[in-house]
């Protein structure tokens, strides 16, 4: 899970990079593109997964659907609840976060980048 991690890690950086006033960020540049990262972090680690599990990079999710159904298929018989969390990352870092920034307040940012975390963590 190195490479999730880093792509985890480069997301923070990035985050930090935005002055934060009243508790809101308030350079969306900054947050859409850690939010963009942070996401690319999960699909890594879902990557990663996959990998050790004998797919070769051909066989790898190219959308978000084809990861669903790699969720499905190879991670949902030992934790059901991946996939809704899969669902809800998909929508907060990915929609919310990166492609509409709408998330600058502080503790929304930190609640969806812990969610993402802890995504990452239980692929491992």
């Amino acid at each position: 899970m190195r490479e999730a991690i880093r792509y985890f890690e480069n997301a923070k950086d990035i985050l930090s990079k935005s002055k934060i006033e009243d508790n809101i960020y308030l350079d969306d540049k900054y947050v859409k593109s850690a939010f963009g990262v942070a996401y690319l972090g999960v699909l890594k680690a879902i990557d990663e997964y996959l990998l050790k599990k004998g797919l070769t990079k051909k066989e790898m999710p190219k959308s978000v659907d084809a990861y669903r159904e790699a969720l499905k298929k190879h991670f949902a018989i030992r934790n059901g609840k991946l996939m809704r969390e899969f669902e809800v990352i998909y929508h907060e870092l990915h929609i919310a976060g990166y492609y509409r920034g709408d998330l600058l307040f502080v503790d929304t940012v930190k609640s969806a980048f812990k969610l993402a975390k802890v995504f990452i963590d239980k692929i491992k």
